[in-house]
Formats: C-alpha cells, structure tokens, sequence
C-alpha cells in the first residue's frame, strides 16, 4: 500500500507555513476551500513520493502522538539545523538506523506536532 497525502494539523497558518518553508527551504502555497485553509507541500511531476498540506480547520488538532510523517532529506542534519531557529524544537537528534536504512531525527513544530526526516547519510 503506497501513502498517496498526509495532513499535518495547524493552529496558525501563517507561523506553521513560516515555520516549514525556513526547516524546508521550499515555498507553501497558501488555498482557502471556504473556511478550509490548506497549505500545499510542493510536489514535482514524476517526483518519488507523496505530497501533502498544512491544514487549519476545527476538527484537526496538533500533537505529538498518533501517526508520524517522514519527510525524505539529503541529510536530516540540514533540517534539524533549522529548526529551532524557525521556532520548533529537537525531539530526537540525527540517529542512525542502520547501515541499510540510513538516518532519523524527529522534531517538534511551532504547532506542537511529532514530524520524523529520513536520509540515507
């Protein structure tokens, strides 16, 4: 079963998209579906991997447990070097897997929401 969208709950849109565009370097584009505000990922055609959205909406609330989302990295250190300067903390510092699986680190954002990165180095 392949993931095809995730949905990362936000209390602000405005400092959750900060937030993420600072750790990402990447730029979110902002949709308003009638009270529905969404805050897209970008995404390339033919690109590995699913897209997804910051969300702002009643019955999406942030936090720290439930399903984890992994962002894929060329070196999760870049990130995790951001994060906190962008407003978020440290959760779990760059680890290794395995000699097979590469590198994790989690994070914490400005929303209070887990998110992991992955990288092979």
């Amino acid at each position: 079963m392949t993931v095809g969208w995730f949905e990362i709950p936000v209390n602000s849109m405005t400092r959750a998209k900060a937030f993420y565009e600072a750790v990402f370097k990447v730029e979110i584009k902002e949709v308003d579906f009638g009270g529905l505000k969404m805050g897209w990922f970008p995404h390339e055609e033919g690109e590995q991997g699913a897209t997804g959205t910051l969300i702002k909406q009643e019955s999406y609330v942030p936090c720290q447990d439930g399903t984890l989302v992994y962002f894929m990295s060329e070196d999760v250190q870049n990130e995790l070097d951001r994060v906190e300067a962008a407003g978020g903390k440290i959760y779990q510092g760059k680890t290794k897997i395995s000699d097979d699986h590469g590198y994790m680190g989690v994070f914490i954002d400005t929303e209070g929401n887990r998110v992991a990165l992955h990288s092979n180095s």
